[in-house]
């Protein structure tokens, strides 16, 4: 009983004892059996709460929610329906996937109920029919999907699932709030083969990015020794640059190959360049020399 029930039972009772003592037993048992008429016909459902009340085995109505009277003995209260959103924990054990892959997946439903009639009368126990049609959706969904996009791609399945459960509850009238899977389980030994399968995938990703990288830098050597080629003066700037860099460490013992040494004297390189072109332009032009040399 409600408070304000249990206070007025209880009012009817003290009232009855004492005038059943100081005035007649008679005329207390009146104030008894008010209080037992009071105790079955005033009731009173919370915010949240719909009373589903039959009259002689027919519908009488929804009450709810506050205060309201029914009949004793001729009405019936045969359903107290809670409209909160509620939570259901489901999962699907060794359930196998499109690509034959054994999983375990645990899942979590919110629902709640929008028409208090049918989830009375419609069906007789919801809260287990809910259950039931959980887990037997979340069975289809995992033989219609491939592992890969099981594992990857939460939100879709989350969708998929609500529709599926909520076009099943709605003839009871549950509505379905959403669905989350919470936990995808996989057997070790495929846990195993994928971790190794996503190690070599990231390899081939580092060998294929390094590759790109030392064509890049081949790309920009050969650009610089063409500068270089056509500017002797700046492969000497370049050669004293490191020989900079080289001996800024101190109590460092540097060993130079005298080919540096003599890079860096602008004289002698000249000279072998003029040398070097004229050997070029005489294997070119074999008679154009001869009477060069005839003179």
């Amino acid at each position: 009983m409600n408070p304000i029930t249990t206070f007025l039972v209880f009012i009817s009772i003290a009232a009855g004892l004492a005038v059943g003592y100081l005035v007649s037993p008679l005329l207390g048992l009146v104030f008894f059996f008010a209080a037992g008429v009071i105790a079955m016909s005033l009731k009173m459902a919370n915010a949240w709460e719909k009373f589903v009340v039959l009259r002689l085995g027919k519908l009488q109505g929804v009450k709810g929610a506050g205060m309201f009277v029914i009949i004793p003995v001729i009405d019936n209260v045969i359903a107290v329906i809670d409209e909160r959103i509620q939570t259901t924990a489901f999962n699907a054990e060794q359930a196998l996937t499109r690509d034959t892959v054994p999983v375990n997946v645990d899942a979590i439903i919110f629902w709640h109920v929008h028409d208090a009639e049918k989830a009375a009368l419609a069906i007789t126990n919801y809260r287990e029919a809910i259950d039931r049609v959980a887990q037997t959706s979340l069975r289809e969904m995992i033989g219609a999907s491939m592992l890969a996009a099981l594992l990857s791609d939460r939100r879709e399945a989350d969708q998929k699932l609500k529709f599926e459960i909520g076009q099943k509850t709605a003839p009871w009238g549950i509505s379905v709030s959403s669905v989350e899977i919470r936990d995808v389980a996989i057997p070790v030994a495929l846990q195993d083969a994928m971790s190794r399968q996503a190690q070599a995938e990231r390899e081939k990703q580092a060998r294929m990015i390094l590759g790109s990288a030392e064509a890049a830098i081949a790309g920009q050597f050969v650009e610089a020794a063409n500068i270089y080629a056509g500017h002797p003066v700046a492969l000497q700037l370049r050669a004293m640059n490191i020989i900079y860099e080289t001996t800024k460490e101190r109590g460092a013992t540097i060993l130079m190959p005298s080919s540096m040494v003599d890079s860096l004297n602008p004289s002698a390189a000249t000279l072998a360049l003029a040398l070097a072109a004229g050997a070029a332009k005489e294997q070119g032009k074999p008679d154009a020399a001869a009477p060069r040399s005839a003179a």
